[in-house]
């Protein structure tokens, strides 16, 4: 087992995506990790059932990291990143999991919440997405009918599905109200996303209670599914523009190249600011959209630290 480097333990508990670098500057690897502490730690551990990360590591030379706001946008941002370019020691260019997106039908006849992998707006329903992972989707439309029982408030409805209706306590009335939720859960308004979860988390374990725990496990995967579609994520937005976007911390430059709306390219260096003024400027480049700026300055200052302490 070789010696752990000290920037590990600068790197964040939280979710994100990390490359390894050689000592001339070329990326050796690229991955993403729920936790990237203890993600890139596990390479300085035992890697005997891992030959192919084995005999890369002795070329690791310094790592870089991009700290992402949930597990969601590491996972896309992994998948562009090696859309874009793929690293030698790396096994496949992309993800694996599939771009999907969830349309909303409000039709009266026959209301829900399906799944397609390819949008059209065109159609007059509503799209939401992409997400990565069609099992993950499938399992949020499971949590999402769970709350909200959309489907049964059709006009359509024969035999059983009508009994089913009264049993969940809802009719036609309640069809624009729980077309309503649904949109502002997929859509990430308000407190909408956290009244979902804690509804589930509610019968999850009110279900554990009544020791019916294969239900209150299937709970939990849609707790898991739903956090995963709601949760903040901005390397891949349908239909988005290009940008280049700056950071700063100190004389660290951190940049990020997003093109149609899909960040694709990530990029760091030491590049002084100022010449020989001594005035400090912003530590994020006041052209960048807002939504960016505390993603663009945590970066930028994650990276100066990790510059300081190269593995070797």
């Amino acid at each position: 087992m070789s010696t752990r480097p000290a920037a590990v333990a600068l790197l964040p508990a939280e979710p994100g995506v990390y490359r390894f670098r050689d000592d001339t500057g070329k990326v050796l690897y690229v991955g993403r990790a729920v936790h990237l502490r203890r993600r890139v730690g596990s390479y300085w551990g035992d890697l005997r059932d891992r030959p192919r990360l084995r005999r890369m590591m002795p070329q690791v030379a310094r790592i870089e990291a991009l700290v992402c706001d949930s597990e969601h946008e590491a996972a896309w941002a992994e998948r562009n990143l090696l859309e874009h370019r793929k690293p030698r020691w790396n096994r496949v260019r992309g993800g694996l999991e599939s771009p999907v997106w969830l349309r909303l039908d409000d039709s009266p006849g026959s209301p829900r919440l399906d799944l397609t992998f390819r949008p059209d707006p065109a159609d007059g329903r509503l799209f939401f997405g992409p997400y990565l992972g069609s099992g993950r989707a499938r399992t949020a439309i499971s949590a999402l009918a769970r709350c909200y029982p959309l489907a049964y408030t059709g006009s359509r409805l024969v035999g059983a599905e009508r009994d089913l209706a009264a049993t969940r306590g809802v009719t036609a009335l309640d069809r624009p109200a729980l077309l309503a939720t649904i949109a502002a859960v997929l859509g990430r308004a308000g407190e909408a996303g956290p009244s979902a979860l804690k509804e589930l988390q509610e019968r999850r374990d009110a279900a554990a209670g009544e020791l019916l725990f294969e239900l209150a496990a299937r709970i939990q995967d849609e707790i898991e599914a739903l956090t995963w579609i709601t949760s903040p994520q901005r390397a891949t937005v349908h239909g988005g523009a290009d940008a280049d976007l700056v950071g700063w911390s100190d004389d660290m430059q951190f940049r990020l190249r997003v093109k149609a709306g899909r960040l694709y390219d990530w990029h760091q260096k030491v590049s002084p600011r100022g010449g020989s003024n001594p005035t400090r400027e912003p530590d994020n480049d006041p052209d960048s959209p807002d939504e960016w700026s505390s993603f663009l300055r945590r970066n930028a200052s994650l990276a100066a630290k990790l510059a300081a302490h190269p593995v070797r």
